[in-house]
């Protein structure tokens, strides 16, 4: 869910956008000064969209955009006209603006270009975190106490002073970034840019815009040249987060960088050199991917020159308390709370259960745990219910409900009871089941089930 604004002096347009938007947080204005008010408040510095009429009886709409530029020049803004005014907001683009959209607005367009707009703002957010971070000099700490996470923590720094593409496996959750920030900073590149990408949140043409870029023209809304993460990442590291969701299509451009060392930006015809070590991470299983044809046999072994397998947390519970305080104090010293402390019945609770969704899931745990405990260490009473019983005691349960079926037979039945438990909302669906939109439709397809989104 993200914050945006929309300013326009149509009640009608302000009721419509709200209730298509109705997925995020919306705030409406129907003058101009009301919104520079609004976005120069401290109330306005989490605004991640503005949507902005032209024509405004307050103030110009090129104004309004020229004084939200000179405070907020990283704020995207969609400017809306009508067909009349298409010059008008042709030099609002040129001003700054990241695109524009004639009234009416169309449903499917608006929020394809809104959604657009705010991944890339994420991504941006992102790549400058992870600039800060490396400005800094180190990657974070990686916690752990049992034998098994060592031994994969001692082979991480063993091959991060190689410049060898690494393929990092593991369930979700179980801190396949954390491994190649690590490869990263241990590496002969330390100096040099750590660029990240979640391959399953983009769609295709989109994806490749990111990675390589696009020249001006290359399509609809590209109105400069942009580089990509590829050129960001030259000399350094580039992490290719899900790798396994990939197209075919844009395999078949990774796989021509990582031979030839050169790539071509969208919409251009040169080669582009570069000089970029690949660390790519997924949660399913490569070789059956290639088996089955939906991953390229070249690409999967130049990517996988050296492998670093991730075990589940269940399978190292000696690292589940010293996650737990990790983050515990974490989270106290961010909320600024005295909490130092975990009561022997909440360790029991943490280290009885199965954390199916690993590491965040501990993580999500203990933020929780923290904003809900008043006094100085946490209780079993702020643990969620389903932590607290123990996983010996889940698993009987759930052999009972299914049966001795197999995995695949499982999986299709836990994806039609959590899409019909969120009433066949797919994105809510895809957030609880840590898989990406794309991945939670082809699963749909994959078992014939009925597709009764709303």
């Amino acid at each position: 869910m993200a914050q945006i604004c929309i300013c326009d002096d149509e009640e009608g347009i302000l009721k419509y956008l709200k209730k298509l938007l109705k997925g995020h947080q919306v705030t409406v204005f129907n003058r101009g000064i009301d919104l520079l008010a609004h976005l120069e408040s401290p109330a306005g510095e989490n605004v991640e969209l503005l949507l902005q009429d032209l024509r405004m009886p307050d103030l110009d709409g090129i104004q309004i955009l020229q004084r939200v530029k000179s405070k907020r020049p990283e704020l995207p803004v969609i400017i809306m006209t009508a067909f009349a005014t298409v010059d008008d907001a042709v030099r609002a683009i040129k001003l700054g603006a990241h695109d524009y959209v004639t009234k009416p607005c169309p449903n499917e367009k608006l929020l394809s270009m809104v959604e657009n707009v705010l991944q890339l703002r994420r991504l941006s957010v992102e790549n400058r975190r992870l600039r800060e971070e490396l400005a800094g000099g180190a990657s974070e700490q990686i916690v752990f106490a049992s034998p098994r996470f060592r031994e994969v923590y001692d082979l991480t720094l063993k091959v991060a002073s190689s410049d060898a593409n690494i393929l990092v496996l593991g369930e979700s959750g179980t801190g396949k970034e954390l491994i190649a920030s690590a490869l990263h900073h241990n590496s002969q590149r330390c100096n040099k840019p750590f660029v990240s990408l979640n391959c399953a949140a983009l769609s295709d043409t989109l994806l490749e815009s990111q990675l390589f870029g696009h020249m001006r023209g290359a399509f609809t809304g590209a109105i400069t040249n942009q580089k990509g993460m590829m050129e960001e990442a030259d000399g350094g590291t580039l992490f290719l987060d899900e790798i396994g969701d990939v197209s075919p299509s844009v395999q078949a451009k990774l796989l021509r960088v990582i031979q030839e060392r050169d790539f071509i930006p969208v919409g251009s015809t040169r080669a582009k050199k570069v000089d970029v070590r690949f660390v790519a991470a997924t949660n399913k299983d490569l070789q059956r991917e290639v088996s089955e044809g939906r991953f390229r046999e070249d690409l999967f072994y130049r990517l996988n020159v050296i492998s670093i397998n991730l075990p589940p947390l269940r399978d190292r519970h000696e690292d589940i308390e010293p996650l737990a305080r990790h983050f515990l104090r974490r989270f106290a010293s961010r909320m600024a709370k005295d909490i130092t402390d975990i009561t022997p019945e909440g360790l029991e609770a943490l280290q009885s259960y199965g954390w199916p969704g690993n590491v965040r899931e501990l993580e999500n745990v203990m933020e929780r745990a923290v904003i809900l405990t008043n006094g100085n260490a946490i209780t079993a009473n702020v643990i969620p219910l389903q932590v607290g019983r123990s996983a010996a005691t889940q698993l009987p349960a759930v052999v009972e409900r299914l049966g001795m079926v197999p995995l695949e037979e499982m999986e299709r039945q836990h994806i039609e009871a959590v899409l019909k438990g969120n009433n066949y909302n797919k994105s809510r669906t895809a957030e609880i089941l840590n898989i990406s939109r794309r991945t939670l439709d082809r699963r749909i397809a994959d078992f014939g089930m009925m597709d009764g989104e709303r």
